[in-house]
């Protein structure tokens, strides 16, 4: 495909079905929780231009997207924004000196549900997701304390 090409629409059509099918499983994974508006207000922002396309051709885009570097640039600008508008990602947490801060109970159970709403997509467990990347995470003790209470041990 040419640099210049625009995606194929398939590829927004299969981003947007991945979005609405993983909204849903946060969805039931909430509701579980007694959380019915977090699980529907989940990860709308993406629904955003500036997270919806660079996502889309990052994950759906074919060989468009591993052969031009500003897809993974475009990518990573992406990723941060929607972290920084989540209050359910660990990262929202930690303040611009890497200090962390604790996260609300209620972000933690809704973190818990991403993590499990993943988990019902690709096969494994959220524990087993956490025990595997908790030494990337910059947690506050509080945190870490309400996760190990869930069954989420280090």
């Amino acid at each position: 495909m040419d640099k210049n090409t625009k995606m194929d629409l398939r590829t927004y059509c299969r981003y947007f079905i991945y979005i609405l099918e993983h909204k849903w499983y946060v969805f039931l994974e909430c509701s579980k929780r007694g959380m019915i508006i977090h699980g529907i207000f989940h990860d709308l922002s993406k629904f955003l231009p500036s997270e919806f396309f660079p996502y889309a051709i990052k994950f759906f885009g074919g060989d468009y997207a591993y052969k031009y570097f500003e897809v993974e640039e475009d990518f990573e600008y992406a990723w941060l924004l929607h972290k920084n508008r989540n209050k359910h990602h660990w990262d929202y947490w930690v303040k611009s000196d890497g200090l962390p801060i604790p996260m609300p109970k209620k972000n933690i159970m809704q973190m818990i549900s991403d993590w499990s709403a993943m988990s019902r997509r690709f096969g494994g467990f959220p524990q087993k997701y956490f025990r595997e990347n908790n030494h990337k995470m910059n947690l506050h003790p509080w945190t870490v304390n309400i996760l190990k209470e869930e069954g989420y041990v280090i």
